[in-house]
């Protein structure tokens, strides 16, 4: 009777599934956060193609920070490996998955950063992933800032140390948990170095000081910060003089160093070892492809031998930051090139985009669940690859399009 009936009963319980799917998505739609991905039929570049319009548009919502994703030099050297080592390794890295330009990769990041190792992952998600859950054990405390990326949180998540969250940049919060953590072996304060949906920088200074006051060590996401921030490229350490002041770093290769994918981990030389002994995602995920290597390899030769593409980068970011406040609206963050223009309502955000869009320039509306409820934005990204009248024209839209929602008078 039941084998006999068991198709049927399949097809109910798909069935039955399908309409809670169904459900949750006219939810979403209805809330006005439905988020749509646009095609792009050319490369990451200051000015793109995208499906269903004719002619380029200007992309402002890109983590491609110094303009390097389609940098001809950049290009070239994946290309090279490409021929050279092939696509893939087909394997991890500790069966027959490193090469030598793994190796040279992560000499260069360490000495990039000044760190004693590296080691390199498929993503700084996986990068994340893989750390708290091998240094910390449950006679450990970490303590992290509320509004750490989704990666932070999931790493943590995975890891049985005593678990601590402090209000986002407070730092009286967070020495009070550091207080009530003072009987845990170790005490790790995690932190964004920015935080990527509002471009604001964290207290650095204040956090260093409180970790050496109570004997913790500071580990810093430096995804938005890495090439671009700080007068050499060298991120939030280097943006506040507090060079080496770190003791774990972890950031990604997909967003200012080529754009392709992977993250890595420098710091200690013990720490590494032992991420390369236990850490999951190093361990059970296939080498970073060799094309991917070579990029983020050139990209670090170009960074250590000239900051002109930081400086730029840095430019475009007064420019445009300056004039949009002058034209009355209201941006988030630090003097960072993420620069939110906050609306508040998520539909308003997602039709001003559109409005956006057909003047020619491509941004993106920011709404619940990947910002709170009430805050919703439009998240602007400024880039070395533009010009200073691109950075004008992308200002002049938004004057026009904000006075016709009534954004702005």
């Amino acid at each position: 009777m039941f084998k006999k009936n068991a198709p049927a009963r399949r097809q109910s319980a798909l069935a039955a599934a399908r309409a809670l799917l169904d459900a949750q998505l006219e939810d979403i739609r209805g809330a006005g956060t439905w988020k749509t991905e646009r095609v792009i039929t050319s490369k990451q570049d200051a000015a793109i193609h995208v499906r269903g319009r004719d002619g380029s548009v200007l992309n402002f919502c890109a983590n491609n920070y110094l303009g390097l994703s389609s940098h001809p030099e950049v290009v070239q050297a994946g290309k090279d490996a490409l021929e050279k080592y092939g696509a893939g390794l087909s394997s991890v890295r500790f069966i027959c998955g490193t090469q030598d330009i793994h190796k040279e990769l992560e000499e260069k990041i360490s000495t990039f950063h000044g760190r004693e190792d590296t080691i390199l992952y498929a993503s700084c998600f996986d990068a994340n992933a893989g750390l708290f859950e091998v240094l910390l054990t449950p006679e450990d405390a970490v303590l992290s800032d509320e509004l750490n990326h989704a990666s932070i949180i999931d790493g943590i998540r995975l890891c049985k140390a005593q678990k601590y969250r402090y209000k986002h940049k407070d730092m009286k919060d967070l020495e009070a948990k550091l207080q009530e953590a003072q009987s845990a072996r170790m005490r790790l304060i995690v932190t964004d170095g920015v935080f990527s949906m509002d471009g604001n920088v964290c207290p650095l200074p204040e956090i260093v000081a409180l970790a050496q006051q109570y004997g913790a060590l500071v580990f810093l996401d430096e995804c938005h910060t890495t090439g671009f921030f700080g007068a050499t490229g060298r991120g939030t350490e280097e943006h506040f003089g507090l060079q080496g002041s770190v003791d774990i770093i972890n950031t990604t290769l997909g967003k200012a160093l080529g754009g392709a994918a992977g993250g890595y981990t420098t710091g200690p030389r013990q720490l590494i070892d032992l991420l390369r002994q236990r850490s999951r995602p190093y361990l059970f995920s296939n080498s970073l492809p060799p094309p991917v290597v070579a990029c983020a390899s050139k990209v670090f030769d170009m960074l250590m031998t000239s900051s002109e593409l930081t400086a730029r980068v840095a430019r475009n970011t007064h420019r445009f930051r300056q004039h949009m406040a002058a034209a009355g609206f209201q941006l988030a963050g630090d003097d960072h090139p993420i620069a939110p223009v906050m609306l508040g309502d998520a539909r308003l955000a997602s039709d001003m985009a559109d409005a956006m869009l057909e003047r020619g320039i491509y941004v993106i509306g920011f709404s619940y669940p990947v910002v709170p409820k009430g805050k919703a934005r439009i998240r602007v990204q400024l880039s070395a690859c533009h010009s200073d009248e691109e950075v004008d024209r992308a200002v002049a839209a938004f004057v026009e399009v904000g006075r016709q929602f009534g954004v702005i008078a």
